[in-house]
């Protein structure tokens, strides 16, 4: 259960959504053509150790009996999530989903995010970019006093008149102590319901969007997660702690950016 975080714990938050933001900008510079996902797993296990933190997803078994082999996830194309790393290098029309965690002084972030690999159509880059910006209209109605209903809502508002799939299956999370935590945070669904948003609450907030129909598969890998018609999938993340003045973004860089609207 997602619990209301003291000063304390919600300032070893901050140093640990810090520390993860430092290490996805890492990754984004790190992305290009002719990489593969397995050095980005790499660059993202050094740097994580570099600044005394642990990975999140690594042994991490999410209740079932498959332990996650890698650092990041890492989702190419049609897969929306959980993919493994590997050694297939990323190519030029690509397009790449990086999600990664870390945990520092017992508490964990989580954040994720799209790329393009060099050129791709405008439509597949009208993807990524519309899906980041409902990662953000749904940030912005994590207020005390809202509810859970209210972010996905946000989301699948911003979404769905331009048509594209919201994943079902795959929700954003609690997020402290634990890497998941409740309440679930879904992208979609009716305002006004759900868990009430409190002071001090974190949560992991994640759309993962498609660019057809909204149903999935599994891998026989028993993690990775594809569209079940073959489109493209993005997915964007960021760990935001529910505050007196809204919502504030604990996996940015620049704190001008860390309390949206």
């Amino acid at each position: 259960m997602a619990t209301v975080k003291d000063p304390w714990e919600l300032a070893l938050m901050r140093q640990s959504g810090r520390r993860l933001a430092e290490v996805v900008a890492l990754l984004r510079e790190s992305v290009r053509p002719g990489v593969t996902t397995a050095e980005l797993d790499d660059i993202a296990e050094r740097a994580i150790i570099a600044r005394n933190s642990k990975s999140s997803f690594k042994g991490y078994t999410a209740g079932g009996t498959i332990p996650f082999p890698g650092t990041i996830c890492a989702s190419p194309n049609e897969q929306v999530v959980h993919g493994f790393p590997n050694e297939v290098p990323l190519g030029e029309g690509d397009i790449i989903s990086i999600d990664v965690g870390l945990i520092y002084g017992g508490y964990h972030a989580d954040c994720a995010f799209t790329v393009a690999i060099g050129e791709v159509a405008q439509d597949v880059q009208r993807l990524l970019d519309e899906t980041e910006q409902s990662l953000y209209k749904g940030i912005a109605q994590a207020r005390p006093g809202n509810r859970i209903g209210d972010i996905g809502h946000a989301i699948q508002s911003f979404i769905e008149p331009r048509g594209y799939g919201i994943v079902r299956e795959f929700v954003g999370h609690g997020i402290g102590r634990l890497l998941h935590e409740t309440p679930s945070v879904p992208n979609y669904g009716p305002p006004n319901r759900g868990h009430l948003l409190m002071e001090g609450f974190c949560l992991a907030i994640e759309p993962m969007i498609t660019m057809g129909h909204h149903e999935t598969d599994m891998l026989d890998d028993g993690w990775t997660v594809v569209t079940a018609d073959g489109s493209l999938a993005a997915h964007f993340e960021h760990t935001v702690a529910v505050t007196p003045k809204g919502p504030e973004i604990l996996t940015v860089l620049d704190d001008s950016l860390s309390h949206p609207g």
